[in-house]
């Protein structure tokens, strides 16, 4: 018979040498803390967060999987930062939005979360130094682009420094039974993640756009009694105390968002070995404009992950590209094809250069 007591006794005895270390890993932070504030560096440095990621993964030999030491280290993460200085992170959406579960899990628990309930006003936070970082989402793996945040970096002087990538499962929530629903609250892009569901299920339902799935939750408990439900994630079923009808609404299995960690430039983050690129440029109205913007890239060999076009605002019929390239801008190939691009474009600019995510944080 197993004696628990000798093992829990060997367990509290690892506590305590635990709880020592990481104490000692506490002070180490401080003294990052002190040092970074006589250089002014940043406290979020997203190339040598994946090197620790990287460095774990490589040293776990089980029973634990990888995921849970990520988020194990997270929060130790996190509360180093707090130790070297508090930082405040402003997020798209309210508590229980998809947006502040990604900020959650990027940043973890010892920061403070301040919600936006508009994109540019993110980016306007940052901009001002009312916040040290923002988080926003810029692309869904069925709806496309959010074009909110796309437009969003015209004219805006922050840049991308980390992007995650998050699972995303959506819940139908009311606190009337599904047949007496007569109106549906949500985003735009959640009811096209949606349409199959939502055609196969509540077609007779009247289907109201709000600004975030938290707004779409708080609707729903205030307009109960009309027949008022909500499409968002469980954590905002569970803050407005709203049952879940329904789970696992999207069309797509696999729905997944990208989102992006955003700051002042002078917090860009450095190269990791593993990067991606984001920028922006337009071209001049001529027969092959694009094409001879493209070329650099394709004689370096560099791979193209996206590309899309959005109107520059400026004048009619004028666009921007935006595009994601696999590598740093300061790696070799690429600065002399982004050099070679900035001689061919009217507007070139780089939106950032920051480790790319490899798996999604809630996996």
């Amino acid at each position: 018979m197993t004696d628990l007591s000798s093992i829990r006794t060997r367990i509290d005895a690892i506590d305590e040498r635990l709880v020592e270390l990481l104490n000692a890993r506490a002070e180490l932070a401080r003294e990052v803390g002190r040092a970074k504030a006589l250089t002014g560096g940043a406290i979020f440095v997203p190339h040598r967060e994946q090197e620790v990621f990287k460095r774990l993964a490589s040293l776990n030999q089980g029973p634990l999987p990888d995921a849970a030491l990520r988020g194990i280290w997270r929060e130790v993460m996190s509360a180093s930062f707090a130790l070297e200085r508090p930082l405040t992170i402003c997020h798209f959406g309210q508590a229980g939005a998809f947006t502040h579960l990604a900020a959650r899990l990027k940043f973890g628990s010892s920061v403070e979360y301040a919600p936006a309930d508009a994109i540019t006003a993110v980016f306007s936070e940052v901009e001002k130094g009312r916040a040290d970082y923002g988080v926003v989402p810029i692309e869904n793996s069925t709806d496309g682009s959010i074009t909110d945040t796309i437009d969003a970096f015209h004219g805006s002087t922050v840049r991308i420094v980390s992007e995650l990538h998050l699972r995303v499962r959506h819940h139908l929530m009311s606190a009337v039974p599904r047949q007496d629903i007569r109106r549906i609250y949500s985003r735009s892009t959640v009811f096209g993640q949606c349409r199959g569901w939502l055609a196969a299920n509540m077609a007779k339902a009247e289907l109201v756009e709000v600004v975030s799935t938290t707004k779409a939750a708080e609707r729903a408990a205030a307009e109960s009694a009309d027949g008022a439900a909500a499409i968002g994630s469980d954590e905002a079923a569970k803050a407005l105390g709203l049952p879940v009808l329904a789970s696992d609404l999207q069309d797509n299995p696999n729905n997944m968002t990208r989102f992006v960690v955003v700051a002042k430039p002078q917090h860009a983050a450095q190269p990791s070995g593993d990067d991606k690129t984001t920028l922006m440029f337009a071209v001049s109205d001529r027969p092959g404009a694009l094409y001879d913007c493209l070329t650099p890239f394709h004689r370096a060999g560099i791979n193209l992950c996206k590309i899309e076009s959005r109107p520059s605002r400026r004048r009619a019929w004028e666009y921007l590209f935006f595009i994601d390239l696999l590598g740093h801008q300061r790696d070799e190939k690429i600065a002399a094809a982004l050099a070679e691009l900035g001689r061919s474009t009217a507007v070139c600019e780089i939106l950032g250069s920051y480790p790319r995510a490899d798996q999604p944080l809630n996996a």
